[in-house]
């Protein structure tokens, strides 16, 4: 088995990534005129979004959505969970680069590649950056059928999205891919931002501290909705019982996938995916640390096809009729 397990974080976004730099918040201002109501100046002098307040943030993720990507209409119930868009461009550069690892540097664009999304929720963030930056197909997937419903009224209100995106209930909530995937269905990668949280106490405790430290005063009461729905938010037995449930079912779709992967927010974590994963006798490991100053995470990924086998994956499903020809 092929092992790469490099925890060192890094302090920057990725490089292809559109935030990079400070937020230009005059044409954020004209994208999304409303979100002129919640900037205000800092201490030190500069303009700043109020990033307590969580009308504020979904404001600026519709701004920036609008401004860098294009997406004009991008819309869904103030109870889920806003994303915030650098930190989710940032996962699927990661996995393009990983694929471009597996295809001589070269990054698989098009619709020649498809991605599933366990758990798009809501706000539809990780197909609609997929299908803007790269030109990939999705599958979303969610247990939650208003966050269908949500993301399917995102994908049919912006012409750009449009047979790109096919949204899938999972009607069985112990399960993540079976009851999505087809049992002959090729994916090319499949990505997961898990729910961090064991219980509705644990996700209140964070979210009070997460509002203290965004405002610097204690809240008096915090709605979950600052952060999102119940099962975004947790499950049972947290991420590390979320995570070993999917390496577990991914055993059953070994040869449907190139590369499954999912975030990992905690690093205490690590040791038992490690060792869930090496019992499986999968054939590579990937960790890619992810992140800004202020937080850190990382990607866990891994694949059970040989190289034989990642060879004629990459034959037949990434190379154009011509490439194809010249071998």
């Amino acid at each position: 088995m092929s092992t790469e397990k490099n925890i060192q974080e890094k302090v920057r976004l990725h490089i292809r990534n559109k935030n990079r730099e400070r937020y230009d918040l005059e044409a954020l201002k004209i994208a999304v005129p409303e979100l002129a109501e919640h900037i205000t100046v800092n201490k030190y002098g500069a303009e700043s979004v109020d990033f307590a307040n969580p009308v504020a943030v979904k404001l600026l993720n519709k701004a920036l959505l609008n401004h860098y990507y294009g997406i004009k209409n991008w819309d869904f119930p103030d109870e889920n969970l806003v994303p915030p868009i650098p930190g989710r461009a940032d996962y699927l550069h990661y996995m393009a680069d990983l694929l471009g690892q597996s295809n001589f540097g070269d990054l698989p664009e098009g619709d020649k590649i498809k991605v599933l999304d366990v758990g798009v929720g809501a706000s539809c963030i990780y197909p609609i950056i997929g299908v803007t930056e790269y030109g990939w197909n999705f599958i979303a997937s969610d247990i939650d059928a208003q966050s269908i419903e949500s993301s399917t009224n995102i994908v049919n209100s912006n012409p750009s999205l449009e047979g790109k995106i096919e949204c899938r209930l999972q009607e069985n909530p112990e399960a993540l891919f079976k009851g999505i995937l087809n049992n002959d269905e090729k994916i090319d990668f499949s990505m997961c931002n898990p729910p961090f949280h064991s219980s509705t106490e644990e996700a209140q405790k964070v979210s009070r501290r997460k509002v203290k430290n965004l405002s610097g005063k204690k809240p008096v009461k915090v709605e979950l909705n600052f952060a999102g729905i119940n099962n975004e938010l947790f499950c049972e037995g947290g991420e590390s019982k979320f995570i070993h449930n999917m390496i577990e079912e991914s055993q059953d779709f070994a040869k449907n996938c190139f590369w499954f992967s999912t975030l990992v927010s905690k690093q205490s974590n690590l040791k038992g995916i490690y060792k869930s994963l090496n019992e499986m006798e999968v054939a590579q490991i990937k960790t890619i640390p992810i992140g800004t100053g202020n937080k850190s995470s990382r990607i866990i990924a891994w694949s059970f096809l040989s190289k034989e086998e990642q060879k004629e994956w990459r034959e037949t499903r990434w190379r154009t009729a011509e490439e194809k020809s010249e071998i």
